[in-house]
């Protein structure tokens, strides 16, 4: 299993986090519960350092190499600024509390 960090300064993008919330209850978390191999993601976010991110939890290598239905490199206009990739090395769920948590979804 592999977990793929990858981050954003929005310093110097046009977009705002409400922005990328928006595009989150509108198209992307329904995407991405359809990718196979994909066992886990939360996107995460920090308004006074104006950062954007994701975390995913991939079953494998291959398939974290897929292309992945996400606009967030078009909104934001750059790649990320930092991706990492780490081993898994054990986890812990209660993973139907999990669904569809964070600010995106408490409005």
């Amino acid at each position: 299993m592999l977990v793929r960090f990858v981050l954003w300064s929005l310093a110097d993008s046009d977009v705002t986090i409400e922005d990328l919330r928006t595009y989150l209850r509108d198209e992307s978390v329904d995407q991405f519960a359809e990718v196979p191999g994909l066992l886990f993601k939360a996107w995460v976010s920090d308004d006074a350092s104006e950062r954007w991110g994701a975390i995913y939890v991939w079953e494998s290598v291959a398939a974290s190499e897929q292309q992945v239905p996400s606009r967030a490199r078009e909104l934001i206009g750059k790649d990320p600024d930092l991706i990492e990739l780490f081993d898994l090395e054990a986890t812990v769920s209660v993973s139907s509390q999990l669904a569809r948590l964070g600010a995106a979804f408490s409005q």
